[in-house]
């Protein structure tokens, strides 16, 4: 079965105004068929600009990507002492409630991400401080990853979306095994995710300049429902899941991936719960006994 062309934004393909990325958002260009809960915007900022958004029945969380950023909602300036690169340890973060306007500045410049999702309820602003974020590693072996859970349910009050993001290590495998949220039924809930990608020649590694940091991502059906996506992912690109098994993301040997996700869904509870795929589930069981991989975590 082909891939699904509207599952998959390369860098340059969901671009609109200021913003690089912009999808499912209120404002997009890019409107995606049959796409509801959840959205993102990635800008771009050189040193001294700025980029706004309108009040909106959405709720944000702001995610510096690389460089500081200020943030004023309703009148109130909150500082983001962002990082070096997404692959430098957690970033402070800014949850903006819902149904307010927004300006982020950068007086050096960098790159920063809108998490979003349509939402009614309405919870305070929020900044969430580096070290405030939980750090987990998760998995073990060629299957270790980094975790960072600002916008997970046990660390933000939010309406209705779950954020974190990943940081796998060359030669790994994350979103492992392959695992489904697309039904409201006991043990698990329906989730629309979000990926974008973001990768780097691993430290240490022999790059002569002419590297391609690359990783792949995989998406297939869970039912009757068609979807088949084997991609190949770079800094900026954008995979969509409405449905179905997804996993692995797999860093290539050479080069470290990072992915944001951004989910969000129709039913009563936030929660991330999940079925495996059965034919891989018991990849879990092997965790037990595998050293964590001694490269994580990543710090600033």
């Amino acid at each position: 079965m082909p891939e699904t062309p509207q599952w998959v934004y390369p860098l340059g393909s969901a671009n609109d105004g200021d913003w690089q990325v912009s999808l499912g958002a209120s404002d997009s260009a890019a409107r995606v068929p049959g796409w509801a809960h959840t959205g993102i915007k990635v800008a771009a900022l050189a040193p001294g600009s700025s980029v706004s958004l309108a009040a909106e029945a959405e709720e944000r969380l702001v995610i510096p990507l690389e460089g500081a950023f200020s943030v004023t909602i309703d009148g109130t300036t909150y500082e983001l002492r962002g990082r070096r690169s997404v692959f430098a340890g957690p970033a402070d973060v800014l949850y903006s409630g819902i149904r307010t306007s927004l300006t982020i500045s950068s007086e050096d410049g960098g790159r920063v991400a809108i998490a979003l999702a349509p939402a009614s309820a309405g919870y305070p602003v929020r900044l969430i401080r580096a070290e405030e974020t939980p750090v987990e590693l998760r998995g073990s072996g060629a299957c270790s990853r980094q975790v960072h859970n600002f916008g997970t349910p046990g660390t933000l009050e939010a309406d209705r979306f779950i954020v974190c993001e990943v940081i796998t290590p060359a030669g790994n495998w994350s979103s492992y095994p392959p695992h489904k949220h697309d039904e409201e039924k006991d043990g698990e809930t329906s989730l629309e995710e979000i990926y974008y990608f973001e990768t780097q020649t691993a430290a240490g590694a022999p790059d002569s300049g002419t590297a391609d940091p690359v990783g792949f991502a995989r998406v297939y059906a869970s039912d009757e429902r068609p979807i088949d996506v084997s991609t190949e992912v770079r800094s900026g690109d954008v995979v969509l899941v409405p449905y179905g098994w997804h996993g692995p993301a797999m860093a290539v040997p050479g080069y470290d991936l990072y992915y944001l996700n951004v989910m969000a869904g129709p039913g009563r509870v936030r929660e991330w719960l999940i079925s495996d795929d059965p034919h891989h589930g018991w990849i879990r069981q092997t965790w037990d006994t595998e050293p964590m991989d001694p490269r994580l975590p990543f710090t600033s």
